[in-house]
């Protein structure tokens, strides 16, 4: 949260002469919910409530197909998209259509669909809980593999008709699917394949920000933090979005902020964009989810939520300490992009989660990529979508 005192202090030392710094023509997705944003370049839209066996309402978005193909729908691969820490279905969306993976795919007649993690801005509801209660923020990634992964596949397949569908995620979007897949061998035979992009398991070589969050003590991290929600999206960063990072001259600002915990690659981000980037994100998640990525960089391993003694552990999982996750044990088919320059899912991490796994169909190592290339790169479609759109084709079922 750094970033965020510095700039205010920016801002308020600036006083009126923020008025001459140039202002930039503002992208008017900044300030669009996700429909408005499909909807902005001529696509069509369907906006769904995903309701968990827990009782969390996501909002999952649907391109049933391109612009110009309404008529020519008959049956095509669904595709789901699942997006990262902190992120929502923006991330897919974010750029112009002829970057954006989620418009890309609906272009060559893939049905296109795109999730929301609980917690995040467009799945802040519950049946039960209100989002001004502790218990409404009680989860991790845990229970988004265990719960919003399974009911929002279902709900896809039900909606389509279709018995397999195409697996898409990026940084956290990979880890429940690793967790989901390997946990849940019916919930496994229902994807046809997964396509990491930054994929993250163990996180113990990671140099992102992130690292620092594993030195504060678990019992300071709560009370530093709170048990609600972490990180939110909120008028602030709205203010970030539309009226800092377009003036020319608070660019590198932005660019801080934005890319405080992932990494940075200014030469490959699409500069005239940073307002929509900013704008969407930070999306939002648990304060325990935090602590979780915490635990994981302390630990090494790719396990449970630890609940901080082996009673409560014992009462969740029958044994004193959390179980890890058993990557071998995943057999979906998986291909993977990673970045040699990726701060988060390190390349060494990397290494150890493909020994792991038994069904790798692809691989590529992007050199210069940092994590969030994968999502909005001006190159992404020629070093990562273009293969996922012929991949997707093989699929005649």
């Amino acid at each position: 949260m750094w970033w965020l005192l510095v700039t205010m202090c920016f801002i308020h030392m600036s006083g009126n002469a923020f008025c001459f710094l140039g202002k930039k023509a503002v992208n008017p997705e900044a300030s669009m919910n996700i429909s408005q944003m499909i909807s902005y370049w001529g696509y069509p839209s369907e906006m769904h409530e995903v309701i968990t066996t827990d009782g969390y309402i996501l909002q999952v978005y649907r391109i049933p197909h391109g612009k110009n193909d309404a008529n020519h729908l008959g049956q095509r691969p669904a595709v789901f998209l699942q997006h990262g820490f902190l992120a929502s279905a923006t991330s897919w969306i974010s750029n112009l259509p002829s970057n954006s993976l989620g418009f890309l795919l609906a272009d060559v007649g893939y049905d296109v669909w795109l999730g929301n993690s609980r917690g995040n801005t467009w799945a802040r509801r519950n049946l039960y809980y209100s989002p001004d209660s502790a218990e409404f923020w009680a989860f991790s990634f845990d229970e988004m593999a265990k719960y919003d992964l399974p009911s929002t596949i279902d709900f896809i397949l039900k909606t389509t008709g279709r018995e397999k569908l195409h697996y898409v995620g990026h940084s956290q979007g990979t880890t429940i699917g690793f967790i989901a897949f390997s946990t849940n061998p019916m919930l496994a035979k229902k994807i046809k394949a997964f396509y990491a992009l930054a994929p993250v398991a163990t996180v113990k070589y990671t140099k992102s920000l992130l690292n620092k969050l594993s030195l504060i003590p678990p019992f300071l991290f709560k009370i530093i933090f709170g048990n609600k929600m972490f990180y939110p999206h909120n008028f602030f960063q709205k203010f970030l979005g539309a009226e800092v990072c377009s003036r020319e001259m608070l660019d590198v600002l932005c660019r801080n902020a934005l890319f405080t915990i992932t990494g940075t690659d200014n030469r490959n981000l699409n500069m005239s964009r940073l307002d929509v980037y900013v704008s969407h994100n930070p999306a939002g998640t648990s304060v325990q989810n935090a602590l979780h990525w915490s635990q994981a960089i302390k630990s090494g391993k790719f396990q449970a939520f630890d609940w901080g003694n082996p009673f409560q552990n014992f009462m969740r999982y029958n044994q004193l300490t959390p179980p890890d996750y058993d990557l071998t044990a995943m057999n979906v088919p998986i291909a993977v992009w990673s970045g040699g320059n990726d701060p988060l899912a390190d390349p060494q991490d990397v290494d150890l989660l493909l020994s792991k796994l038994s069904n790798l169909i692809y691989h590529k190592k992007i050199p210069t990529y940092n994590h969030l290339d994968f999502i909005w790169a001006m190159d992404a479609p020629q070093e990562i979508y273009n293969t996922i759109v012929s991949m997707v084709a093989e699929d005649k079922n």
